[in-house]
């Protein structure tokens, strides 16, 4: 009977941690997302990885002045890249970049980083940056937030430069200003207009100065997926 009763207990004392443990389920913790990440997404970041092709031709018209531009394809996957520009035809890989011309691979660099910043942010892992504040934009003179990223004095084709980044509720770049070298005074500000959505990811289109005559913009554009 003692018997019997001690294994009545141990039951009850099973029964029990079993109902406890069902009562209280695992939370699962979910990562923050930086503001890099956010601005990535938003401009349709999740989608790069079914990027097989991205072609563009970059230009900057100033006044009454239309730029030919320079026209590329790459793909991502390979880091395969054909330009034109001019009579100039160039076929290279940045695997292997020792028999390519270093102002090719530096201009392909400039019109990549000008047509997918919100990407860079993400890319780029070597450089820093900030956090976000609210500030007064300066061409459009609106309130928004503001990060900047800035580059290491050692590497890469521009050392030592940053881009403070003005961006919108939704995360969406609305402008931006170049400083060379890190400079105090920006060397360029323009805006980021008239956003395109190419099979998921969004891109601006047109880039103007506050004065309306210099506009470098992006014809051509298209994103093929897998």
């Amino acid at each position: 009977m003692k018997s019997l009763y001690l294994s009545f207990i141990c039951l009850l004392f099973v029964f029990s941690c079993k109902s406890e443990k069902k009562e209280t389920p695992q939370k699962t913790k979910e990562t923050e997302l930086s503001i890099a990440e956010k601005i990535a997404n938003a401009h349709g970041y999740k989608q790069w990885e079914n990027v097989e092709k991205v072609t563009f031709t970059f230009k900057v018209d100033r006044d009454n002045v239309k730029s030919s531009g320079r026209s590329w394809v790459w793909f991502p996957k390979s880091d395969s890249i054909y330009m034109k520009s001019g009579s100039h035809n160039i076929k290279y890989s940045r695997r292997n970049l020792d028999s390519v011309p270093t102002n090719a691979d530096k201009a392909f660099i400039n019109d990549k980083f000008w047509l997918l910043v919100p990407f860079q942010l993400i890319w780029d892992s070597s450089a820093t940056i900030s956090e976000p504040k609210k500030v007064e934009s300066p061409i459009l003179k609106e309130k928004l937030d503001m990060i900047t990223i800035a580059y290491p004095i050692e590497g890469g084709y521009t050392p030592g430069d940053a881009y403070d980044i003005y961006y919108d509720e939704n995360y969406l770049i609305k402008e931006w200003s170049y400083r060379q070298g890190n400079s105090p005074e920006p060397s360029l500000s323009n805006t980021f207009e008239n956003y395109e959505d190419f099979n998921g990811i969004k891109i601006a289109i047109d880039h103007k100065k506050d004065n309306g005559n210099w506009n470098l913009n992006f014809t051509d554009v298209s994103i093929t997926l897998e």
